[in-house]
């Protein structure tokens, strides 16, 4: 039983070398294999329309070359293709899928495309066409970008699952970008368009873009895992087959119509399992699972899938804990299926994946394909339930595009708990949601009087976190109002958005007496109580808005009182010229100095050319020489240095791209590093003594700081040392790993180092 190989091709793509005759049937060979996949859905003047789309798509883009070299045009086809053939649309997005570049990037108008083929087919490619010119630094185009996108997919689904495509085919030829492009793009897309692939059903998209984002921020990692998959194959293949055989006559005995093969988890995913559990490759034991397929009658699939369960249980001892039915309560995405963890030969865990034809189809092809079972059925199901939240979310937001982008992450694209009303109805609600976040799930006049709750029947406070299963029951007080400390207490978009409702209304109806304090001293000084003269005091005062200088007089935390500083010229008011004491621009500099002592030679490089430019390092993950690094250009603390695999690093680069400067060590061994090391093993007599010992005794490398904490026979310890690159932490990781009774050696690089 041969298992399916991981999704993500490891060899770096040849460069494109055609003539332009090679060219011309180069495109339309793809144009023709895309006709041949679309095939059974074409109906009467369908291919007409698709010449149209193609002939306008090659027309715009002639004159435009990829970063590989090749024509332009073959990537709208890629991307027309990824659409049909592995997420299951059809014509009118594939005619979308054609001309998603076109406007952003060509002279065709969208009016032009509504003309040719209508204002269903122009409103989606406007959903495509990215946001330009957006000036403010704090701002972020891609978050922007992105909140345009979602506006759309409320109304069209499509325009989702075409960007989806669009993305992918990106990260596909990402071999080509410069190395901060790769950074940038990747990061974006583990950040925000691997989890929206997830939640849109896509699991081999999810998986193969998760896979290909590791392998342009973490590439050693990748090729590492990558090597060691290939070199086990044999040897799970072996494995596979053995598990297998008891199975497979099982179920031929019962007469199921099936399919059953291994298959390898991805890279990304065994990644992580290896940073979660903080184990070596060798000994993650899921490696793959296995997957059994039933032909099944649509009125016998949850019975059947149950049996096979039976069978398999019988065969192997299962984890109890490791049962997931997604058969009765299906995943918010269409996913369903059974999944359970056995003890195989060898004393070996498996996950055993058990689904039917369809449940797999909806599996592979997520959104399209749901759509396709479900018609006829009428039923709201609950992806248009997911709309309809989104839609009622974003129509309230005058949020910033950032914090838009976090609470959507947050609130959509977070796995889900179930957890049920008095009377028995089920919720939906993402992990981490509290007793808060479900009272506004039921109304906003709810959250905004519940002053507790009763889960399972006990008493509970309102930021009692809920875990699937939950009853909960809220308890509500006229006398309640919102508070601002509710806001660390919720985690969906709705309660965030109602709460901000509710306090800017409460912020509001107190700024009312301080606009009419403000509007007496004003005139008091001769100067007229209008727009102008607000505006002025709100710039004088560096407050964001009108309503913050009114709440903040009333609350007393502006008198005014320099008012009297002001000039009045007929009726406006004129703020006092600043002075700049000469001291200040000396202060405001050496914010921008490195915390270590270094000299200009120990300066980073930055760009192509050789610039010296101030800098400091990150304190969240403290980078040293040969990390892997990018500059980011912060407000008010210049330049700040992170490494690539940084905790914040992924979102930094997905929402601020623009200020993300590209960024190398110079070389230079006289400065000192500050970085951690945690270690754990045995607790045995004189192993300080030993690892002290290859610390300053070998290496002769300085130690800053040791904490050693031993329990029940095992100890972990947390040593800074000052290192001058990454080869030194290095050298010194792989020597402590060869003590005697040391388990694992991690460098740490948090705040926890200051």
């Amino acid at each position: 039983m041969q298992e399916t190989q991981p999704t993500v091709p490891e060899q770096v793509l040849p460069k494109y070398t055609l003539t332009e005759e090679q060219e011309k049937k180069e495109i339309l060979r793809h144009y023709r294999a895309l006709l041949r996949s679309l095939r059974p859905k074409l109906k009467r003047g369908d291919k007409e329309l698709l010449r149209r789309a193609f002939e306008m798509a090659v027309d715009a883009h002639k004159t435009m070359r990829r970063k590989s070299g090749e024509p332009y045009i073959l990537h709208p086809l890629a991307v027309a293709s990824i659409c049909v053939e592995e997420i299951g649309l059809g014509i009118r997005s594939t005619i979308c899928a054609l001309l998603h570049d076109t406007v952003e990037d060509t002279d065709i108008t969208l009016d032009d495309v509504e003309r040719e083929f209508g204002n269903e087919i122009a409103r989606i490619v406007d959903g495509l066409t990215k946001i330009s010119n957006v000036m403010d630094t704090n701002s972020s185009q891609q978050a922007d970008n992105f909140k345009k996108i979602l506006m759309t997919l409320t109304d069209d689904p499509r325009v989702i699952l075409i960007k989806l495509a669009d993305r992918l085919h990106n990260m596909r030829t990402l071999d080509y970008m410069k190395r901060e492009k790769q950074l940038k793009i990747a990061s974006e897309t583990i950040w925000v368009y691997a989890p929206l692939a997830h939640r849109m059903g896509l699991y081999a998209i999810k998986t193969e873009m998760e896979d290909l984002s590791m392998k342009y921020m973490e590439p050693q990692q990748y090729k590492e895992i990558a090597r060691k998959l290939a070199e086990t194959k044999r040897e799970r293949t072996r494995y596979i087959n053995e598990f297998v055989k008891p199975l497979k006559d099982k179920l031929v005995r019962a007469g199921f119509d099936f399919e059953i093969y291994g298959r390898p988890k991805s890279i990304h995913s065994i990644w992580n399992k290896i940073k979660k559990k903080g184990v070596a490759f060798e000994e993650v034991y899921d490696l793959f699972a296995i997957r059994v397929i039933l032909n099944s009658a649509p009125e016998k699939e949850k019975e059947e899938c149950w049996k096979v369960y039976s069978m398999i249980t019988d065969e192997y001892t299962p984890s109890p804990e490791r049962l997931r039915d997604w058969l009765s309560n299906p995943k918010s995405n269409g996913y369903e299926a059974l999944h359970t963890t056995v003890m195989g030969p060898q004393g070996k865990w498996v996950e055993v994946q058990i689904r039917t034809k369809r449940m797999n189809e909806i599996a592979e092809k997520g959104l399209a394909a749901h759509y396709k079972y479900k018609e006829g059925s009428g039923d709201e199901d609950r992806f248009d339930k997911w709309f309809t939240q989104i839609r009622e979310v974003i129509s309230g937001q005058d949020t910033d595009s950032v914090d838009f982008l976090q609470d959507f992450k947050t609130s959509f694209l977070a796995e889900e708990i179930y957890v049920y009303t008095p009377k028995g109805d089920v919720k939906m609600l993402p992990v981490g949601s509290t007793a808060l976040d479900f009272a506004f799930s039921i109304h906003s006049a709810i959250g905004s009087k519940c002053i507790g709750a009763k889960v399972n029947h006990k008493l509970v406070p309102i930021g009692h976190k809920l875990r699937s299963g939950d009853q909960i029951e809220i308890i509500t007080s006229n006398k309640q109002k919102p508070h601002e400390d509710w806001l660390n207490l919720v985690v969906t978009a709705k309660a965030k958005s109602k709460i901000k409702d509710a306090l800017k209304e409460e912020k509001r109806k107190i700024a009312e007496e301080g606009k009419y304090i403000a509007q007496r001293k004003i005139e008091g000084v001769g100067a007229a109580f209008n727009q102008h003269n607000i505006e002025e005091l709100v710039s004088f005062y560096k407050l964001p808005s009108q309503l913050d200088l009114f709440y903040n007089i009333t609350v007393k935390l502006i008198d005014l009182k320099e008012l009297k500083d002001f000039q009045v010229l007929g009726d406006r008011l004129e703020p006092p010229k600043p002075v700049k004491p000469v001291t200040e621009a000396k202060t405001e500099h050496t914010e921008y100095k490195p915390t270590h002592n270094k000299k200009d030679s120990e300066l980073i490089i930055f760009g192509e050319s050789s610039d010296k430019i101030m800098y400091s390092l990150a304190k969240c993950c403290n980078p040293i020489p040969g990390d892997d690094v990018f500059g980011f250009v912060s407000t008010g603390k210049g330049l700040i240095i992170h490494r690539t695999t940084c905790p914040n690093a992924t979102q930094m680069m997905a929402n601020y791209s623009h200020r993300i400067v590209k960024t190398k060590w110079a070389k230079n061994k006289e400065i000192s590093f500050l970085t951690g090391i945690k270690l754990v093993g045995l607790d045995d007599v004189g192993v300080i003594n030993k690892i002290t010992n290859v610390i300053s005794g070998e290496l002769r490398i300085n130690i800053a700081g040791l904490t050693i904490e031993s329990k029940e026979g095992l100890f972990q310890g947390s040593i800074k040392v000052f290192v001058h690159d990454k080869e030194e932490l290095d050298e010194l990781v792989n020597r402590l790993k060869q003590l005697n009774g040391i388990q694992t050696v991690d460098r740490f690089d948090t705040e926890e180092i200051q």
